[in-house]
């Protein structure tokens, strides 16, 4: 295990110390959560225009859920664990570039990575029948925000490799969830939600 760490810690600096001070703000941008709000305009547009407005009300309700349950799961990790993150870690944040607006307290798992991969499996796969190509976009944005993470010194490579198992299992978890409300509330003639789809 102290090997596991070490090579992390040293992954981390390597990664983080490729980054310089032309390209700070662009990271910083990546990494706000705020910045991707366009991004998630346009998916709920493509959304719309694949599966219609009520299938979409539900799957926004799904979302919803998994990222509120993929943020929570982190929380929980982050606390239970108590790792700290690479900018409070003494032996590794005086040889790290620290970028990010702050610095939590603790980083182990990513919910950052686990989210953008929950989110970029669960609309990817949804939305690859009808888009082509819109699931590699969706998970090379989603690695574009894991990256940041590192690039601004808030997490370990490893946090972000467990974010992003956890958030794909969960992604594919949910969209097989989706298709089943799908199937029971919108494919049974007899049903009201068929009739007024």
């Amino acid at each position: 295990m102290e090997q596991l760490v070490q090579i992390d810690q040293e992954l981390f600096l390597f990664l983080n110390n490729l980054g310089n001070s032309n390209w700070d703000s662009f990271w910083n941008l990546v990494t706000d959560k705020i910045s991707s709000i366009p991004f998630y305009a346009l998916l709920l547009y493509l959304l719309y225009r694949s599966i219609g407005l009520k299938k979409t009300f539900l799957t926004l309700l799904l979302v919803a859920v998994l990222i509120t349950f993929t943020d929570q799961l982190a929380n929980l990790f982050k606390h239970g664990f108590e790792r700290p993150r690479p900018c409070r870690q003494e032996g590794v944040m005086e040889y790290a570039r620290f970028v990010a607006v702050r610095c939590g307290r603790y980083g182990y798992f990513s919910a950052h990575a686990a989210s953008s991969a929950a989110l970029a499996v669960f609309m990817g796969l949804i939305l690859r029948p009808f888009w082509r190509g819109i699931f590699f976009v969706l998970v090379g944005w989603a690695l574009l925000v894991s990256y940041s993470r590192i690039y601004v010194g808030v997490h370990y490579p490893g946090d972000i490799l467990t974010g992003w198992i956890i958030g794909i299992l969960l992604g594919w978890l949910f969209y097989k969830l989706q298709k089943y409300l799908l199937k029971k509330y919108f494919s049974n003639p007899s049903s009201p939600a068929h009739k007024t789809s």
